[in-house]
């Protein structure tokens, strides 16, 4: 992290790197979806996520003196600050719904302590990003009932993908050191106090799917302090392509 940055730059690019890495995996699957109709929902949830990664980086692009396009495709691997479940490979069908399923439940969670935000801008981005989320988490939902109480092949596909993937939940709801100036002036809200009301309510989800919710230790994920799994390198390699091999390239 660059020394002259400050907190809340660190959170806007977290927030904004979350919505664009999710959004490039989900782009991943533009032309390959199970079905015309669930290809193009993957693809408007990308768009979305893309669009609101474009709310946080302009706003950080405003205090730091730098471009929307400089945020996203000049900063190296270390000074990416997403957390580790949005850059996971999408795998198969029900391991992007889950990934999806788990990252829904907590942005609705946090934008909607981010609308009550003491910075009038960051309050306006979450309210703006809000109506986007509860769709993508109604979507996330009904699939992960729709094939976990389909056929037992999906069953046990949705159930490995819970499994395997719960344990990177956890860093989502992990307050970060450098923020605790920024909750305490009521900027930020203790993400730590949203998991219990959240796990909640994805359990009741993954019940009514005939799914069990995993139980499982959390990884020691440092996404938020730049520190990624091998997949992010190969990620920002193919995002940042042009923008690397013709720096200034504008369309």
């Amino acid at each position: 992290m660059t020394s002259t940055w400050q907190p809340l730059d660190h959170f806007l690019l977290m927030r904004g790197d979350d919505c664009l890495v999710l959004g490039h995996r989900l782009s991943e699957w533009c032309g390959h979806g199970p079905v015309l109709e669930q290809d193009m929902a993957l693809t408007n949830i990308a768009l979305d996520l893309i669009g609101q990664a474009r709310l946080y980086y302009q706003y950080a692009g405003a205090r730091l003196g730098q471009t929307e396009d400089q945020l996203a495709y000049l900063r190296t691997e270390r000074n990416y600050f997403n957390a580790w479940l949005v850059e996971q490979p999408n795998g198969d069908f029900a391991h992007t719904i889950v990934r999806q399923f788990y990252y829904d439940w907590y942005e609705n969670a946090l934008l909607e302590v981010l609308e009550g935000s003491a910075d009038e801008h960051l309050a306006a981005i979450a309210a703006k990003s809000r109506k986007e989320a509860r769709y993508h988490r109604q979507f996330s939902s009904e699939w992960v009932i729709r094939l976990g109480d389909g056929t037992e092949e999906s069953h046990q596909r949705m159930q490995v993908a819970l499994n395997r993937l719960l344990p990177y939940v956890r860093e989502l709801f992990e307050n970060q050191p450098r923020h605790q100036m920024l909750i305490a002036d009521g900027i930020l809200s203790d993400v730590n106090g949203l998991w219990e009301g959240t796990e909640k309510e994805m359990k009741a989800v993954i019940t009514e799917a005939t799914l069990s919710f995993p139980v499982a230790a959390a990884l020691p994920a440092r996404g938020r302090d730049g520190l990624h799994t091998e997949h992010l390198g190969y990620l920002l390699t193919e995002l940042q392509y042009m923008q690397r091999t013709y720096p200034g390239l504008t369309w």
